[in-house]
């Protein structure tokens, strides 16, 4: 599978979101992912389910070396004795002894940013994640923790899709060498998926609409999509977006969605956006 290098991460393009997976129907999914050519699983502490997905890669048999394992620290255990606690916690769940990028899962302006940037370099440097990164930063507070940070950020996974215009972020990823990972890049499927362009490019490539959404994903310099799915069949649809490509007027067509008013993930702790 394609992968993004990011500030010395290598990331596969396409990884496996679990949110709201739980229990053995997570365990059967991330098996079945990583079986069906999946190598890049995203977990975090506040999903409820690292346990259900370290079973699941052990239950599948694919070497742990081979697996790209995110999760992320809840912005209410950002303090650095929380961070600490909250990181190996996770390892336990995970059964494993470190994952391959941890993130701060959102900002939280009660506690200061440079003591959590700081514990999340000492879960790096102790060995408990190989690469580290935020997550819902928008580009100042990404540009602070930047500043802050001893070892280079990997990623900034926010939300994105053709409806919400990411281009500063993006950007600002770019020039610091590191990935965007996108969540909840299908928004959620609905209107998008029966968008015009969306099934006129689909006709056109023989794919599904849903295909045609993820190749513009990653068809971006340094993004990396991340969908979730409860079904199996599912699986193998998404992986399979890597053996064509949309032409530059799709592309536009497809960004020309982005709109104010469209994002999905806003709560009352989020920071202020871009």
């Amino acid at each position: 599978m394609h992968s993004i290098a990011a500030n010395g991460a290598h990331i596969p393009a396409l990884g496996l979101g679990t949110w709201t997976l739980k229990g053995a129907e997570c365990t059967d999914l991330v098996a079945e992912a990583l079986n069906s050519g999946y190598r890049h699983v995203d977990t975090a502490t506040s999903y409820d389910n690292e346990d259900a997905v370290g079973a699941g890669i052990r239950v599948s048999g694919v070497p742990r070396d081979d697996i790209f394992l995110t999760t992320k620290i809840w912005h209410t255990d950002l303090a650095p004795r929380d961070f600490r606690r909250s990181t190996e916690a996770s390892l336990k769940r995970l059964g494993v002894d470190h994952v391959d990028l941890l993130l701060i899962h959102w900002p939280n302006p009660n506690v200061p940013l440079a003591d959590t940037v700081g514990a999340l370099n000492e879960a790096r440097a102790k060995g408990l994640a190989r690469h580290i990164g935020v997550s819902n930063f928008p580009t100042a507070l990404l540009a602070e923790a930047i500043r802050l940070s001893d070892a280079p950020l990997a990623v900034d996974q926010v939300e994105y899709h053709p409806y919400l215009d990411q281009s500063k972020v993006h950007a600002a990823c770019r020039t610091a060498g590191m990935a965007m990972v996108s969540y909840c890049p299908l928004h959620r499927g609905g209107d998008l998926l029966s968008e015009r362009p969306v099934v006129d490019a689909a006709k056109a490539h023989g794919k599904t609409v849903g295909q045609i959404v993820l190749r513009w994903h990653v068809q971006q310099e340094g993004v990396v999509a991340i969908p979730r799915t409860t079904k199996k069949a599912r699986l193998k649809e998404n992986l399979d977006i890597f053996n064509f490509a949309l032409s530059g007027d799709e592309m536009k067509a497809i960004s020309a969605f982005a709109r104010p008013g469209s994002r999905l993930c806003d709560f009352r702790f989020s920071p202020k956006w871009d």
